[in-house]
């Protein structure tokens, strides 16, 4: 039966448009074949979700397992409005990653699409003169862009009266409970409240349990009255995946096992670590196995990181070893396996980069190997959420009454938080309205604002909470794939039938003893390279230190060495054991101190070093000084000492407090100076460990302008 035609108000022609529904439906399948091949057929709700955007202007939230077609829904949407002359599709999207493929995507089906972002600046120009020309049918932008000062003062305004669609991607973003928290895309409520009645609004999510999808709702669709927001859940199981969780005793082992079964995985896929040293170390001791891999971390080259996904897309490497930076967008519909390193906090998150794997493939491998150090990394970066009230007071008092903005660098020596912490209080500030980001800088708004401690304790709550999660899915006995849906609120979620639990045919733990101890041998040969400071933070002159610019090369340390990085899957463990907080104060372990002497062995520096000096330690003071002295005997190196610290607190929430601190409380004793002015080759300058450089730069400047010729840093630990 044909249905009757529906009728629409469209806001860019100003007049009522007649809309039958079933030509739309079949334009609407057309457009689909074109964006997604010759036997693409809509699903029910994809349809469903079109036409409430297109015919009923309606707000919508699509909840469906990654790979569904979310994207079909606003490309075809987007196509179906302009045919009827509506504005752009503004798409709000979180990495360039996913805007790559979605200007590839839109392309295909005829679709112009075009981004604005921090890394195409120089394009910026040639995008807003399309837009105004109207030849662009979808912008997608970052989060972070909606609160440019240049975009949302010149550019916002003009899309928000003249969009035809308003697309949030990976919704849960927006939610204090999303596993992804980003401030900025919580701008999004005052865009949507600039739009014109009637210009419908689509989120889309793959990971959002109830109590997500209500946070959303809430804060991308207010005022959705009328004809409502459409909420649209489907199941989220995907019959691909194979679940399963091989516990293993040692970190060596985890590397064995997975170099012995790694050629077994099918396909390409990810491996996924929970830190930027374990990509990097894992993917060291993979190549040396002879497999193609290649690390990908928040820190790689952005060029770089192009290049690795082309070929994880192309199946030119076996494996990329990944952080979650490989996450959200990136689509590989044959990816054979995911496979974990350690577990993610959070099952939510788990769920979600196990869903890059298996999308367009029958099988597909999942696998967990967990381990014991995995809850001191999750709790590391637990210890970086939202600062206390009292720092948080600190910067909205720095800014008020200021006669200019002030720029991030110029704020950061005036409150004592890290530039990462700083720079997410100002964006929960601005958000809030009580800072305002402007050319120049920050300014304070005067608008009233208070530290919601009831909400933060709430959010730190739900953490602890999936933290257990992830805990009971590694020791479970019932079906993995159903525990992860349950944990999302899925009303589909039953026994899969697949993962090992429900087969009781998961992966052998099993791992050839001579393969363990090869690469413990490989996992135990020490030694990180420490990079010397450069640059002297901004904003010094306003504490009363006169450093500023570059670091003069006679002032400046050799690059040094670290035994190891606190967070290696190697010696990571061990130095754990020795510096973590509550660890007691004692001698040097004889087994860390004969890795030393093979890091001094194996160093090419340009000329041995002739001393030995310690920076010293207030909380482990016997351990560096039996460093000290026990390097000095084996070394045949003349011991200056210790550089001396004189009291007071140490200051430690930002480089520019640092170092106004050190260049306040550091000093050579005069024995110590007199010594450096007859030696005739570099200093051994030891510390416990290094985390920001600042202790290392300042004690070495003091040793050159002494008189040392070269200053060679060696620690027993590095946080980097």
């Amino acid at each position: 039966m044909t249905r009757a035609p529906v009728w629409f108000l469209s806001v860019a022609c100003g007049r009522r448009c007649d809309v039958d529904i079933s030509s739309l439906r079949t334009r609407a399948d057309t457009l689909l074949r074109a964006l997604a091949g010759d036997d693409a057929v809509l699903r029910d709700d994809q349809w469903r979700a079109i036409e409430a955007l297109v015919a009923e202007r309606r707000r919508a939230l699509v909840v469906q397992r990654t790979g569904w077609g979310k994207s079909a829904v606003y490309f075809v949407a987007t196509a179906l409005l302009r045919e009827h002359g509506e504005g752009p599709t503004v798409i709000v999207s979180p990495l360039l990653a996913l805007m790559r493929n979605q200007i590839d995507a839109a392309r295909r089906a005829g679709i112009a699409a075009v981004t604005m972002n921090s890394a195409n600046q120089q394009d910026w120009d040639d995008v807003q003169a399309s837009i105004a020309e109207g030849t662009v049918d979808v912008l997608l932008v970052s989060p972070e862009r909606l609160n440019n000062p240049d975009f949302r003062d010149a550019v916002l305004p003009k899309l928000a009266a003249t969009a035809g669609l308003l697309v949030v991607d990976e919704a849960h973003c927006i939610s204090d409970w999303g596993h992804d928290f980003r401030p900025d895309y919580r701008r999004l409520r005052t865009l949507i409240a600039d739009l014109p009645d009637g210009v419908p609004v689509l989120a889309t999510t793959a990971t959002a349990n109830d109590r997500v999808v209500a946070d959303v709702a809430e804060q991308v669709m207010p005022g959705a009255a009328g004809a409502g927001a459409l909420v649209l859940r489907g199941a989220l199981d995907r019959e691909s995946l194979r679940l399963a969780v091989v516990t293993l005793p040692t970190p060596e082992a985890r590397l064995a096992w997975l170099a012995e079964r790694l050629d077994q995985l099918p396909g390409s896929g990810i491996i996924y670590t929970l830190t930027v040293a374990a990509a990097h170390d894992i993917a060291a001791f993979l190549r040396d196995r002879g497999f193609t891999v290649a690390a990908y971390t928040g820190k790689t080259d952005p060029a770089e990181r192009l290049q690795a996904e082309q070929e994880l897309l192309d199946n030119d490497v076996k494996a990329l070893v990944a952080t979650s930076a490989l996450g959200m967008g990136f689509d590989k519909p044959d990816l054979g396996f995911v496979v974990h390193v350690g577990a993610p906090s959070s099952p939510i998150a788990y769920y979600q980069q196990i869903g890059r794997a298996g999308r367009g493939v029958r099988r597909a491998e999942v696998i967990l190997l967990p381990g014991q150090e995995d809850e001191a990394i999750w709790e590391y970066f637990a210890s970086l959420s939202f600062p206390r009230e009292d720092r948080v007071t600190q910067v909205l008092r720095a800014l008020d009454g200021q006669e200019k903005p002030l720029s991030t660098a110029a704020l950061e020596p005036r409150v004592e938080l890290s530039r990462s912490r700083l720079e997410l209080v100002l964006k929960v500030l601005d958000v809030d309205g009580a800072v305002r980001r402007v050319k120049g800088g920050w300014e304070a708004t005067a608008q009233a604002w208070h530290y919601d401690a009831e909400r933060y304790e709430r959010v730190d709550r739900a953490r602890r909470a999936e933290r257990r999660a992830i805990r009971e899915y590694v020791d479970l006995d019932g079906c993995r794939m159903e525990f992860l849906l349950r944990q999302l609120d899925d009303p589909h979620a039953a026994p899969c039938g697949r993962c090992d639990n429900c087969t009781g045919e998961g992966w052998s733990a099993e791992v050839d003893a001579s393969a363990v101890e090869s690469t413990g041998a490989r996992l135990a040969q020490p030694g990180v390279e420490i990079t010397p400071r450069r640059q002297w933070p901004t904003g010094l002159g306003s504490l009363g230190v006169s450093l500023s610019g570059r670091i003069k090369a006679d002032d400046r340390a050799e690059p040094g060495r670290a035994l190891g990085r606190l967070t290696d899957i190697g010696w990571g463990s061990r130095l754990r054991e020795v510096l973590g907080a509550g660890a007691p104060d004692g001698p040097v372990p004889a087994a860390m101190f004969d890795a030393c002497v093979r890091v001094l062995a194996d160093w090419d520096w340009a000329a041995r070093p002739v001393a030995v000096a310690g920076v010293p330690s207030s909380t482990r003071p016997t351990l560096v000084s039996s460093l000290v002295e026990r390097l000095a005997e084996v070394g045949r190196l003349h011991d200056l000492g210790f550089v001396e610290l004189r009291g007071g607190a140490a200051r430690r929430a930002n480089s520019a407090l640092r170092v106004a601190n050190l260049s306040e409380r550091m000093a050579l004793p005069p024995a110590l100076a007199h010594a450096l002015a007859s030696l005739d080759g570099p200093v051994l300058l030891v510390d416990d460990y290094t985390d920001t450089g600042w202790t290392l730069t300042l004690a070495s400047r003091l040793l050159r302008s002494a008189g040392a010729p070269a200053v060679l840093p060696l620690t027993l630990a590095t946080t980097n």
